[in-house]
């Protein structure tokens, strides 16, 4: 592992931060100092130190399921003192939103201290499919609607990639994608004519929301953190 990595996954500051520390000859590997962040750690044979206090070896990494509720922002921190995701996990970890939601959806989002995994769920090329369930305005939604969203749409970002739809009421559409755009799903509708009135993300990737009440958290286990990773590892798109 990387200096400042296990520096910021020991949770003594942000992986800049830490960088930082690092460059000011703060920190020692052994008995030495070393000024390089990406300096490879060996945590099993080699004491690290800052300011001469031992950081202790950084445990593994976690993932949690959380049901957003409305009104909370997917962000680590807010400006205007809003509640955030991070808010609801209580762990003494330095936890980050794996991609985001807007305010006023509702849903499944993970966070993790593993910015390799992050990167992964969130990076256009690993196709990592997430689904929406929308309820639209203008109903019913037609065949010629679903069609459209399973095609591709126009938007002003260029047209989207094929989707998986289906109807499942005359109101309700479930959508899944494998973008990541801002604000996509909504603007997706509003291109065939029906504005969404609500939107809740029932899963990503093989991790599904449930029966995860509004605001309630889960760890994810081993076997789904690992089946997580899987994503995209042999054939991540170009």
């Amino acid at each position: 592992m990387r200096l400042a990595k296990y520096l910021a996954h020991a949770g003594v500051a942000s992986r800049r931060a830490s960088e930082e520390l690092v460059r000011a000859g703060r920190v020692t590997v052994g008995a030495s100092v070393v000024r390089d962040p990406a300096w490879p750690v060996d945590a099993s044979s080699q004491e690290v130190s800052l300011d001469g206090s031992p950081v202790l070896a950084p445990a593994g990494w976690v993932v949690y399921a959380l049901n957003k509720p409305p009104g909370v922002v997917s962000t680590a921190r807010d400006p205007q003192g809003r509640p955030t995701v991070v808010d609801l996990v209580a762990s003494d970890r330095r936890l980050y939103p794996v991609g985001r939601l807007d305010i006023d959806t509702t849903g499944l989002i993970l966070l993790t201290d593993d910015g390799e995994l992050a990167h992964r769920l969130t990076h256009p090329r690993y196709e990592v499919p997430k689904t929406y369930r929308a309820l639209v305005g203008n109903p019913p939604v037609r065949e010629s609607a679903l069609e459209a969203l399973r095609g591709g749409v126009e938007l002003e970002d260029g047209i989207t990639s094929r989707a998986r739809v289906r109807r499942l009421a005359a109101d309700v559409v479930e959508i899944t994608i494998h973008e990541g755009r801002k604000r996509q799903v909504k603007r997706m509708c509003d291109a065939v004519g029906h504005p969404v009135i609500g939107l809740v993300r029932v899963s990503i990737g093989p991790v599904e929301l449930g029966d995860l009440g509004p605001g309630e958290v889960r760890q994810l286990t081993e076997e789904q953190v690992d089946h997580l990773k899987r994503i995209g590892e042999l054939h991540p798109h170009m």
